[in-house]
């Protein structure tokens, strides 16, 4: 099923999102999050397709949120979720960081992931139990992990509290941080080793789904603000602390719960 979903998610790429490249009008839902007419053709697109490699219900980003939560109460055998463009403010404004995501979870936790960059033409995916690999690579492709005073940083400012964020301002436990838009790319790139530590205040289901597996198939720790095992908080609006391992996921958050006080 794996060669499949690769199969499927670079052609819907190549087909329905990179010819509408800097080419398509941007809309707001009613949520103000942005999407476009390539996210609405992707999403259509792997429906289809996954649909016909297993036959679970596909949850998508583009979709009513009571149609999601039908999807996810009827999915527990087996379900898709997909982001259809993570970053599609990047996407519509020529930034070159955004990615096609499609999970495939069973009993609420995620067993297959599959994220692709067609910018870049990389493709991180990863199996339950089986690792996790980039272009066919083993993640992480850096192995060396710094000192915590020594890393390189993921933080999406957005969600998290005011006193974090000015902590993190002021004095950070990190040598360098970054943010880019989008999500699924940086589980994968906290994966393969270019971030050490991430953090983000709050994700939906398509924006973690395949990332967290990912990151996790690759030996990084993740957790979130309020809990240890990060599967078991809240399946919409669910924050994200993970690291490369478990001495900078230790440090990590302990620094990050202390300053949240």
């Amino acid at each position: 099923m794996l060669n499949q979903v690769l199969e499927a998610v670079k052609a819907v790429a190549h087909r329905e999102i990179m010819p509408r490249y800097l080419k398509v009008a941007r809309q707001r839902k009613s949520d103000g999050s942005m999407f476009t007419e390539a996210d609405l053709a992707s999403q259509n697109a792997l429906t289809e397709a996954l649909g016909s490699i297993a036959d679970f219900p596909v949850l998508g980003e583009e979709m009513p949120f009571e149609q999601q939560q039908a999807l996810w109460q009827a999915g527990n055998d087996g379900l898709w979720c997909i982001d259809p463009i993570d970053g599609t403010s990047n996407f519509a404004n020529g930034i070159p960081y955004f990615a096609v995501s499609v999970a495939f979870l069973q009993a609420g936790r995620s067993i297959l992931g599959v994220i692709y960059d067609p910018i870049a033409d990389e493709i991180f995916y990863a199996e339950a139990g089986k690792g996790a690999y980039l272009n066919g690579t083993p993640l992480p492709i850096k192995e060396y992990i710094p000192d915590m005073c020594h890393t390189m940083a993921a933080v999406d400012f957005k969600r998290i509290s005011r006193e974090l964020s000015r902590k993190l301002a002021s004095a950070p436990p990190y040598s360098s941080q970054r943010n880019f838009g989008a999500s699924t790319l940086d589980w994968c790139y906290t994966a393969a080793g270019r971030f050490d530590v991430y953090l983000h205040g709050g994700q939906k289901l398509w924006d973690y789904a395949a990332g967290s597996l990912i990151l996790q198939e690759s030996g990084g720790i993740l957790g979130t603000l309020t809990q240890e095992d990060f599967w078991s908080d809240d399946i919409w609006q669910r924050s994200v602390v993970a690291a490369r391992n478990d001495d900078l996921y230790r440090i990590w958050r302990t620094w990050i719960l202390d300053a949240n006080k």
